[in-house]
């Protein structure tokens, strides 16, 4: 069922046994699980069904560095779907070697095993719409397909690990119905959470405080809370919930909202090939798009002490008009309607004159019957059709390609957010990013672009040139990429390091539960979404658990 908090009277109490805050990836996977088990499920979301400005402007905030970070409001979604209603859509579960503790990467090591995941991946998959959960090429395609690099021999990388994309799935559109007609759940938008009250011992809440931006409140009360409303939104409200911790609600040993990690990102060199090589898509039988990466082996990152970094052949730089590719030249001259993200992956910060502009032009003009094509595909195939084609891939004729960079970044205890002086319209405060990076995250890029140029060498298939003096530019270019905010309430064994347990528990509060990337005690090289649905799965589980224990206890009694 569906309801509007706005058509809701001020002050109605609520109640349900699982109460789940956001309705983005993670809280709308975990309902689901609920569907046909009896448990009364109440999902809150704070914005409505679709973008509204003064809902969206609640995630303002304040940005240390904005060279380094996008405005707060930039990748988070305060509407019914949260963020898949914008996202691209890519999927790949993290490797085993990111839930290991690497006595090279301080603070790294999950209380789990990537095993305790991988039951949950599969389903992952399919709610996310990425095809099966099949990540090597092998795995994927029951023919032999193209090599990536025919010819390309190393013990130090390989090129059969892949990505795999949604439609891109937007999950309050996809998933809408179900939710509505499922008798256990309650959807409520416009349900904004902006209190969580304990009992007097504070070992459990009692209930979560509901304000809508139309000036109503209500309480919710559950047998379990879930909080699943983002990496940075989850830990504002256990930082503003300060009735019984000075500093927040999980924050007695000054972990929460430290640890905060997105990807390293950016666009390198030039490799000149040899010989024709594939840096497309292969498509599934059940038409999921997948995408081949250079992948260093987690033998060589343990034995070379760097992080996990991975790597994607792309297109020559594209603001020099120099490539005489007017596929190129079209996608530099039309950057201002290319959505913000991959404006600023195609283009960079480059300001050119009128000269280079004209010569872009003069590309589109003479390359005219390739640029004709190359639109009529993304008509047909990125905007026109549900599975959408994920990325703008250019096949070079010259074999010229530079390097994508996507990087993990190391837990450092130094790159927090925290709450400003400033109040939202609902006297939540806003939050200030101060986001860092170290020698640490530019050292594991360094060390991999070396060894990937030595075995390109070695290989006999081409050359593979980069500036390393402008390696932490390039790589620092974009800043925190992209919208995986992650760590700000880690997982772990021991309170002292950690926020929640191993059950995404919160230490000391015997019925709030954190669900999505803020508990990642490691960023991997992956984009966090399918790690964070399965382990929003598994949190499921658990709480079923749970319940069916309480109810058997209950029933002994009587």
């Amino acid at each position: 069922m569906l309801i509007d908090a706005y058509d809701l009277p001020d002050g109605q109490p609520l109640a349900a046994d699982v109460c789940i805050v956001g309705a983005g990836a993670t809280g709308i996977a975990m309902a689901l699980q609920f569907l046909g088990s009896g448990i009364d499920v109440l999902l809150l979301e704070g914005g409505g069904l679709g973008r509204e400005t003064d809902s969206q402007a609640l995630y303002d905030g304040a940005v240390a560095d904005r060279r380094l970070h996008s405005p707060l409001d930039r990748y988070r979604e305060r509407r019914f779907g949260g963020s898949t209603t914008t996202w691209g859509g890519r999927s790949m579960p993290f490797d085993p070697i990111d839930f290991e503790a690497r006595d090279y990467i301080a603070d790294s090591g999950w209380p789990i095993g990537r095993d305790a995941l991988q039951p949950y991946f599969p389903l992952a998959n399919r709610i996310a719409e990425a095809g099966a959960f099949a990540y090597t090429i092998d795995a994927a395609f029951a023919t032999p397909r193209r090599p990536m690099i025919d010819g390309f021999d190393s013990q130090t990388f390989t090129t059969s690990t892949l990505e795999r994309f949604s439609c891109p799935t937007d999950f309050g559109r996809r998933y809408r119905h179900k939710l509505d007609t499922g008798r256990e759940i309650r959807v409520l938008v416009h349900a904004n959470v902006t209190g969580i009250v304990l009992s007097a011992g504070g070992q459990a809440v009692e209930e979560v405080t509901v304000k809508t931006l139309k000036g109503q409140t209500f309480s919710v009360r559950a047998r379990h809370f879930v909080l699943a409303n983002g990496g940075l939104e989850a830990t504002r409200l256990l930082l503003a919930s300060r009735d019984l911790m000075p500093g927040g609600l999980g924050s007695r040993h000054d972990v929460l909202g430290r640890f905060y990690m997105c990807h390293m990102a950016g666009t390198i060199g030039a490799i000149q090939f040899n010989r024709p090589v594939w840096n497309g898509y292969d498509i599934a039988d059940d038409g999921t798009y997948c995408r081949r990466r250079l992948a260093m082996r987690p033998e060589v990152q343990r034995r070379e002490r760097i992080a996990n970094v991975i790597a994607r052949l792309h297109h020559p730089r594209i603001t020099d008009p120099r490539h005489r590719n007017g596929i190129l030249s079209m996608l530099y001259l039309a950057k201002m309607f290319i959505p913000y993200e991959y404006g600023k992956r195609l283009h960079g910060g480059e300001v050119l004159d009128w000269a280079t502009r004209l010569a872009h032009v003069r590309n589109v003009v003479t390359d005219m019957p390739s640029t004709v094509a190359f639109m009529a595909h993304l008509l047909r195939d990125r905007r026109l059709a549900e599975r959408k084609f994920p990325s703008i891939i250019i096949r070079s004729k010259t074999h010229l390609h530079s390097l994508d960079v996507h990087a993990e970044q190391e837990p450092n205890r130094e790159s927090r957010v925290t709450l400003g002086q400033e109040t939202d319209a609902l006297g939540l405060p806003r939050l200030v990013v101060d986001w860092r990076y170290t020698p640490g995250d530019i050292g594991s890029v360094r060390r991999f672009l070396a060894l990937l140029a030595q075995d390109i060498e070695r290989s006999g298939v081409g050359r593979f040139d980069y500036d390393q003096d402008s390696v932490e530019s390039e790589m620092t270019r974009y800043g925190a990429y992209g919208g995986h905010h992650i760590g700000t309430a880690r997982m772990g064994s021991d309170p002292r390091t950690s926020v929640v347990d191993a059950n995404c528990r919160l230490h000391g509060v015997d019925n709030l539960f954190v669900a999505g990337p803020a508990v990642f005690p490691t960023s991997s090289q992956a984009n966090p979404t399918l790690t964070a649905i399965a382990l929003s799965l598994r949190l499921a589980d658990h709480v079923k658990d749970r319940l069916a224990s309480f109810a058997a206890g209950e029933r002994s009694v009587l």
